[in-house]
């Protein structure tokens, strides 16, 4: 058995230890906000918290995650409550379908410096074939100061 802390809940996993982080996530704890785009860690849409760090889950075998937390897209807000980052979002047209969102929410979410270069470079991993990238920095950067980080 494998134990992690998924969005600050204690969660076992009984199953193949290579199974990819992501599908533990989406098919085995129905936490289905994290994305699968390419499968092979390029694109950023399956991008979690790992430990506290961006990591892309579907690249990660779950054995590897033994012991360690573990933060979704669920665990930033929920639609009745979003969390300012996510809100910014919504408020600055930064989610267009929003396969892409949920990664780039959780990369956003720890970034350190805000101001629009540097947002650039910090999301520089994340594809998004809708919005041309304008307005998800416009979100990160017009989100108010003390958001969660």
């Amino acid at each position: 058995m494998i134990s992690l802390t998924v969005n600050g809940k204690k969660r076992n996993y009984k199953g193949p230890p290579f199974k990819r982080l992501i599908d533990v996530l989406r098919e085995d704890f129905g936490l289905t906000g994290t994305k699968e785009g390419c499968g092979e860690g390029e694109c950023g849409a399956c991008t979690v918290l790992l430990d506290g760090k961006p990591a892309a889950s579907c690249l990660i075998p779950v054995c590897q995650v033994q012991g360690r937390k573990v933060e979704t897209v669920e665990g930033l807000g929920n639609p009745e409550r979003l969390n300012p980052l996510q809100k910014s979002f919504a408020e600055h047209a930064g989610v267009q379908c929003g396969f892409c969102t949920p990664g780039i929410l959780m990369t956003a979410s720890r970034m350190k410096k805000t101001d629009a270069e540097s947002v650039r470079i910090g999301l520089a991993g994340h594809l998004c074939r809708c919005t041309g990238y304008m307005h998800i920095v416009e979100s990160v950067t017009k989100t108010p100061k003390g958001r969660k980080r």
